[in-house]
């Protein structure tokens, strides 16, 4: 089984005759996905998402692939293809156009709408290439087919890929729902067809890899929803992804059956069910939809509310509702529904809204304790069913945490995928497929590219370093005046203190241990402003971590005189 090593060093030139694949993000994580195709010369991108923070990640919006790999090669990349319309997906494409506009956006008709109202808020103009399951387009060097996918959002696909190296089946999302509420299936029949062909190598969504059997159908959702609803005594406040079409329409239906309106609340929420309502993937009637701006007038018994923040998202409107800082107040008696599974990780933030909204007297029904979502991905089963479809020749997981890609691997195993041909690699990591084989050859730097307000990348990993000792130690400031010549005290110190949980009549304490150190330091003939600069930082850092045992931002303020 071939994996990345740690000291793996750039890739060689790429050989004559062979495909180069390189993940930018969506190994190893749940988020960021982007693969680069690379055959003589040319590329072809596949999905270009983002990451959300984690609570160790404070100030930062989004997280996005490191587009430095490809930074001088823009020019080079025949196309971006996108899987589906899911943020991590998309959510980093206005990012990459800025670096250049007209790269063909190829997507299927609900994936592209929903692209290009993202992309007018960033005020660029795509250049579109719609296509549908079953059809071939060239790109370059590169054939692809697109197949049919089933997911947790319409006109998914999977891509096909051929070049003269082989062909690689790159699955995007998916599951195989047998049920599924639109009717369109997982093209299993078209999996088979390739691996009658030859699959060379199988890239395959690991999100679900540890999960047995198979995943429980979407229509087996909607009964429970509807009795939600049914017995609600109040207003039902539903959460769930602003992508979630198929949820979003089992609510609306349940909602008009029971007689309520619905309120769609959250920008996102209304642009995305819009663009879905114009397209037909929405199916609603004039009546039904009102104002979230007016629902406030209605009788609570008559109101669904459908908003976004299922993630414990603190900007999202759940949680600006549970803190009482949302137009929308939660009241006693009022149901909230989060209708769909907890992303790893966010765990916290979305037990923090669930006892935010108890608080104010509401019933939250969630997967916890209720059957009111289920997954987007495949199962182990399914994934079993897909690998012994296709019987590819090499076998790369992609999409998942490092648990879930080496779950999925043992799964090929499974199927009689040799060891040698399984290659599981990470972010960066370079895979040639040459002669049939699939191998790790190298690694490009694919490291997080922090988006904070309006700043992209300035945000480094030492400066989030910086505020999460800010938050959780505080910071304590010291003002000195020194002379230039003599490297003696003539003013100060001052001290100040923020957020240490340091008694600040105990700061003068340490006072004489600073004028001690200054005037030793002096006495050495010293004059440096930044050795004085460091002998303050080491003597109060000293006496703080002695006297409290903790470790704030010490920030000294040398005065030259």
């Amino acid at each position: 089984m071939s994996h990345p090593h740690p000291e793996l060093g750039p890739p060689p030139e790429l050989p004559e005759g062979a495909l180069r694949i390189v993940a930018l993000g969506g190994l190893g994580e749940i988020g960021r996905n982007m693969a680069v195709f690379e055959y003589d010369g040319r590329l072809l991108i596949v999905d270009c998402g983002v990451l959300f923070p984690e609570p160790d990640q404070p100030g930062v919006d989004l997280i996005l692939p490191d587009f430095e790999y490809i930074r001088d090669r823009l020019d080079d990349v025949e196309a971006l293809v996108l899987t589906h319309a899911h943020e991590d997906h998309i959510g980093a494409v206005p990012y990459l156009l800025r670096e250049r506009r007209d790269i063909p956006i190829v997507g299927s008709k609900l994936t592209l709408a929903l692209i290009e109202a993202k992309l007018t808020e960033h005020r660029i103009q795509p250049v579109k290439v719609e296509v549908v399951e079953g059809e071939r387009r060239v790109f370059g060097p590169f054939e692809t087919e697109f197949l049919a996918v089933n997911h947790s959002i319409p006109d998914a696909l999977a891509v096909a890929i051929r070049t003269p190296a082989g062909i690689v089946l790159h699955t995007g999302d998916f599951r195989m729902d047998q049920l599924p509420s639109d009717g369109r299936l997982t093209d299993l029949g078209g999996f088979a067809r390739l691996g009658a062909e030859g699959v060379d190598l199988l890239m395959s969504d690991s999100t679900n890899a540890e999960v047995p059997g198979f995943v429980t159908s979407e229509r087996e959702i909607a009964p429970v929803i509807d009795e939600v609803i049914r017995t609600a005594e109040k207003r039902v406040i539903v959460a769930s992804f602003a992508s979630h079409i198929h949820r979003v329409q089992q609510v609306i239906d349940s909602a008009e059956k029971h007689g309520r309106k619905v309120a769609l609340v959250g920008r996102s929420m209304v642009r995305n069910m819009g663009v879905a309502r114009d397209l037909g993937y929405l199916r609603v009637a004039s009546d039904v939809i009102v104002d979230s701006k007016e629902i406030e007038g209605w009788p609570p018994e008559d109101v669904v509310l459908i908003c976004t923040g299922s993630q414990g998202e603190p900007m999202a409107a759940l949680s600006r509702m549970a803190n009482r800082d949302h137009p929308i107040r939660v009241a006693e008696g009022d149901t909230v529904l989060l209708a769909s599974s907890l992303v790893p990780g966010n765990e916290t933030a979305v037990n923090k809204v669930i006892n935010g909204l108890s608080r104010w007297g509401a019933r939250v029904v969630h997967k916890g304790n209720a059957k009111v979502h289920v997954s987007g991905h495949a199962a182990a089963g399914e994934l079993l069913y897909v690998l012994n479809l296709t019987r590819p020749s090499n076998f790369m997981p992609v999409h998942g945490e490092w648990r879930h890609l080496r779950a999925h691997a043992k799964l090929a195993a499974l199927t009689g995928v040799p060891d040698d041909h399984i290659v599981i690699a990470e972010d960066g990591v370079v895979v040639d497929l040459l002669d049939g084989r699939a191998r790790i050859v190298g690694a490009v730097p694919a490291g997080y590219v922090y988006v904070d307000g309006t700043s992209v990348g300035d945000v480094t990993d030492f400066a989030l370093k910086d505020r999460r000792i800010l938050g959780e130690e505080g910071f304590i400031s010291i003002v000195v005046v020194v002379d230039t010549g003599t490297g003696k005290l003539t003013g100060g110190p001052e001290i100040h203190a923020r957020g240490s949980g340091i008694d600040p009549d105990r700061l003068t304490e340490v006072i004489p241990q600073i004028e001690r150190a200054i005037e030793e330091n002096a006495a050495d003939g010293v004059v440096d402003i930044q050795q004085v600069r460091r002998v303050v930082r080491r003597t109060v850092g000293r006496w703080v971590s002695d006297t409290y045992r903790r470790r704030p931002m010490i920030i000294p303020v040398v005065v030259e005189v």
